[in-house]
């Protein structure tokens, strides 16, 4: 089966958002839930705050990173079967 690089770094993309967005949400209404994960998050990401428009913000970053992050693995990973 061949791996489709554009699909691959969606789905990543879509999970990681994805997870910040919901992991966010969940520290901000029950007030410290992953707080060391997303406080480590924060120093990463500029503008990343736990709040809810630091949601949105994880949710992008994470989508780009991600996304970015695993096209670049899955293009070598398949250039080096070749």
């Amino acid at each position: 089966m061949k791996l489709n690089t554009k699909k691959v770094a969606l789905t990543a993309g879509v999970v990681w958002g994805g997870a910040m967005f919901v992991t966010t949400l969940l520290s901000v209404y029950t007030g410290g839930y992953a707080s060391a994960f997303l406080n480590g998050i924060a120093s990463i990401y500029p503008g990343y705050s736990i709040s809810l428009s630091g949601s949105i913000v994880g949710l992008i970053y994470g989508f780009l990173d991600a996304s970015i992050g695993v096209y670049i693995v899955v293009w070598i990973y398949k250039k080096l079967g070749k």
